[in-house]
């Protein structure tokens, strides 16, 4: 899934947003979670970096786009910012922010929606994938790669990683989702497994950074080959 912040102060432009992204998601296959604000300073202020891409208005009421880019950019140099605006001159300030791209009002679908398509590829070259795992203070940023495997814990989750044991609220399946096409597999319906840290086998278990994690009976072929796949890839 997609995490995406829509900074814009006219109900039309956010309406006609909304619309060209569930149309996006309809003819690509592709989720997206789009939270909305009103003002820069609406998502600058308390910037927490739990966003993959920011489509954002540059004229605003009471902080512009440019000078919220600017304290975004304090605390998070990876997200895809994309400016909206009805001045092409804005377009080289953006450069000062390290701005994906700027979209000209008005604008039609096609403009939209190349733009977008520019700002997942770039989300998908990217060797580092990241998790915004939901907690009681907020959410907390974890690379996917330093993730060692996932356990249902009760009612939350229990994420065993490389900077320590995070838990988190979600289900498994909102896990697999947004890990799909990463080295993760199901080992059975408590265990999501991170292949890359599986040092071997022993019986039923995966040994996966040291820690056994059991494999179910009916799981088992299909992980085998998956870490044999997993293997020959990178080997």
């Amino acid at each position: 899934m997609i995490r995406i912040a829509l900074v814009e102060d006219d109900p039309l432009y956010t309406k006609q947003l909304r619309e060209y992204l569930t149309r996006f998601e309809g003819e690509n296959h592709t989720r997206f979670s789009v939270r909305e604000f009103r003002d820069g300073d609406e998502i600058a202020l308390d910037y927490r970096a739990e966003y993959d891409i920011i489509l954002m208005d540059i004229q605003m009421n009471y902080m512009d786009g440019m000078t919220a880019a600017r304290e975004i950019r304090k605390r998070d140099g990876e997200v895809a910012i994309i400016f909206i605006t009805n001045m092409s001159a804005y377009a080289i300030r953006g450069y000062s922010v390290d701005a994906l791209d700027y979209i000209l009002k008005p604008f039609s679908y096609f403009t939209f929606s190349t733009s977008l398509e520019k700002a997942i590829s770039r989300l998908q070259k990217h060797t580092k994938r990241y998790l915004y795992l939901a907690n009681r203070g907020g959410s907390q940023k974890v690379e996917a790669g330093r993730i060692y495997f996932v356990e249902v814990d009760g009612h939350s989750l229990a994420y065993h990683t490389a900077d320590g044991l995070i838990t988190a609220t979600g289900t498994m399946k909102e896990v697999e989702e947004s890990l799909a096409g990463m080295s993760f597999f199901r080992c059975n319906k408590c265990y999501l497994v991170n292949l890359e840290h599986v040092d071997g086998i022993r019986g039923d278990d995966a040994l996966v950074h040291g820690t056994p994690v059991q494999i179910s009976r009916a799981k088992k072929k299909a992980f085998l080959d998956a870490l044999n796949s997993y293997m020959n890839e990178v080997g």
